[in-house]
């Protein structure tokens, strides 16, 4: 038995062939009846069942008309601001776009449609307009296949629950074919709820960045736009995403989530274990950990910090005067003369001392861990320190070189940068909105890495508002997510949506992330697993404009798949 009747709209109205008969014959019988006598007992019965055949086959002919009649498509829609805003429900509910919801019927139809040539099947126009349609079709010039728009002529204003947003959302979609229109018009609706907005576009879209900045000044404070940009420093802000953290070895765990791929996971091992042990020693020497710092101590060694730790230590053990106990005199003395082995050239004299005391005059129970760790890392072989740190030093060194490096690691104390400094738990408490551009297409490497930390700390942040309870609502927005996706934006898609965490990712084909992860089954857990949840598609035609600006979501024609957990298709 078949759940739905069966169709084929893609042919000729012949039923409009036959309501022509029919209204002729009913014609004929009354003409019959009033000029030739025709008994009307006779003649009336003819005529309301010719009549009634003629408007059964005129509705059969319309239903084809009507479902053919969107085969040309629609051309660019403009929705301009207050068009925009009747559109839109309330703050709990998204706005989507204009179009349908993708049915098992529109399958069908799509797929009688590709066997043959539409355009052999458009409705001429004069007869678009007799049905009460509006005769806009799209251009030839413009992307997209409109007959995409055709296997549904019913449009409406498209919603989904605000809750339905916690999971995850991805948007799918080749070039061109509204990816960013979809995001645009997302974001504006985040601001205007208020939400914390975080946007990470690797290639800078200027349209993109103009929407953020129209939904700032029209409904939030002036102040409220944020703007990261590597490739122009004095325009935007200076973000510390080392700033915010709970315990010190969180700062570890971010410069290792943007480390580059290590199958066998030894040298990513290595290069927490290094970080770690810099970060501890800052921390115990109370200093803020930056990345200046962490690429300095890391590359130059560890005896500026551990020297430092261990005259802040005796002197707290053993008093004052700590240079005059005997044991340490006498250490101190035969570095001085050079009777102590040195393990490196950056060893000054009075290091080898410290150490040698701590090592053999300080009993266990007055050690630390944090200096035996430096101590362990100041003895270790400084070749072999070099090799297992290799993957390490490339990464920082690409974030703190040139102006880049006082954009990630601001000194608050230099009176020549008036560029404002934030982190992410300023922009969460203040409520801004952050642009953040890594400029993916000159410097990949470097965006990659920008991208990346800036999602570690967020992933950290996400964890905070878990143990600490959440702030205002974050709207996290990912263009290109195969250029910077990483296991801490993992993390937030699968944990981040109790947090108040609202992720919005969009991408090209499933092939970018598995090249960017490794391997295809790793795309796949994190395309069907981390963000899609249960998988919603819909045709979406007009999205909002801004100004003088055109939005189209789903392209002249095209569609980008949405797809977010609750429904499935």
């Amino acid at each position: 038995m078949l759940v739905r009747r069966y169709e084929m709209p893609w042919r000729r109205a012949y039923e409009g062939y036959a309501c022509l008969a029919w209204y002729l014959a009913f014609a004929v019988t009354l003409f019959e009846a009033a000029v030739r006598a025709l008994p009307w007992l006779l003649a009336a019965p003819m005529a309301i069942a010719c009549l009634l055949a003629a408007l059964a086959r005129t509705a059969q002919a319309l239903r084809v008309l009507v479902v053919r009649a969107s085969l040309s498509g629609h051309a660019m829609e403009v929705i301009v601001p207050a068009q925009l805003e009747r559109l839109l429900a309330g703050p709990d509910s998204v706005y989507i776009g204009q179009g349908f919801e993708w049915q098992p019927v529109h399958s069908q139809r799509l797929y009688e449609l590709a066997k043959i040539d539409y355009r052999d099947y458009l409705v001429p126009p004069a007869l678009l307009k007799l049905l009460g349609y509006r005769v806009d079709p799209q251009p030839d010039a413009e992307i997209g296949l409109p007959y995409i728009h055709g296997v549904e002529p019913q449009e409406r204003p498209l919603y989904r629950p605000l809750q339905n947003m916690e999971g995850g959302t991805l948007l799918v979609g080749t070039t061109q074919a509204g990816k960013g229109v979809a995001l645009a018009n997302l974001i504006t609706q985040a601001v205007r709820r208020g939400d914390v907005v975080i946007v990470i576009d690797p290639k800078n879209s200027h349209r993109l960045k103009r929407v953020v900045k129209w939904a700032c000044e029209r409904y939030r404070e002036p102040d409220t736009f944020l703007e990261f940009h590597p490739a122009f420093p004095e325009t935007g802000i200076r973000i510390d995403f080392t700033f915010n953290w709970q315990k010190p070895s969180e700062v570890a765990s971010r410069i290792q989530s943007i480390m580059p791929p290590d199958t066998a996971g030894a040298f990513s091992a290595f290069g927490w274990d290094a970080v770690n042990v810099v970060v501890q020693g800052l921390v115990e020497l109370e200093e803020r950990p930056n990345l200046l710092k962490l690429t300095r101590y890391i590359e130059g060694g560890i005896e500026p910090i551990l020297e430092a730790t261990l005259r802040r230590h005796y002197a707290a053990m053993l008093g004052p005067g700590w240079r005059e106990v005997p044991e340490m005199k006498k250490l101190l003395h035969d570095a001085q003369r050079g009777n102590i082995r040195r393990p490196s050239e950056a060893s000054s004299n009075e290091l080898l001392g410290l150490v040698s005391y701590y090592e053999h005059h300080v009993p266990e129970a007055q050690r630390t861990k944090t200096i035996d760790a430096q101590v362990r890392t100041f003895r270790h072989d400084r070749e072999h320190y070099q090799k297992i740190t290799a993957n390490l030093l490339p990464v920082l060194s690409m974030l703190t070189s040139g102006d880049l490096g006082k954009t990630l690691s601001p000194d608050p104390f230099d009176a020549d940068d008036t560029r404002p400094i934030m982190n992410l738990e300023k922009i969460e408490q203040a409520g801004h909105v952050l642009y953040m551009c890594v400029d993916s297409l000159p410097d990949p490497s470097v965006a990659s890495a920008i991208g990346a930390l800036a999602l570690a700390d967020l992933a950290a942040r996400a964890g905070m508002r878990y143990n600490l309870g959440a702030y205002r609502r974050i709207s996290l927005f990912v263009d290109e997510v195969s250029n910077v996706i990483n296991l801490p934006l993992i993390e937030i898609l699968n944990k981040g949506a109790e947090g108040g965490i609202y992720t919005t990712c969009a991408m090209q084909t499933l092939a970018d992330l598995a090249r960017r992860l490794g391997s295809e089954d790793a795309a796949r857990m994190v395309s069907l697993s981390e963000i899609l949840c249960v998988r919603h598609s819909m045709s979406t035609r007009s999205m909002n404009a801004t100004q003088d600006q055109t939005h189209r979501f789903g392209g002249p024609g095209g569609t980008a798949a949405i797809s977010h957990p609750g429904r499935a298709a």
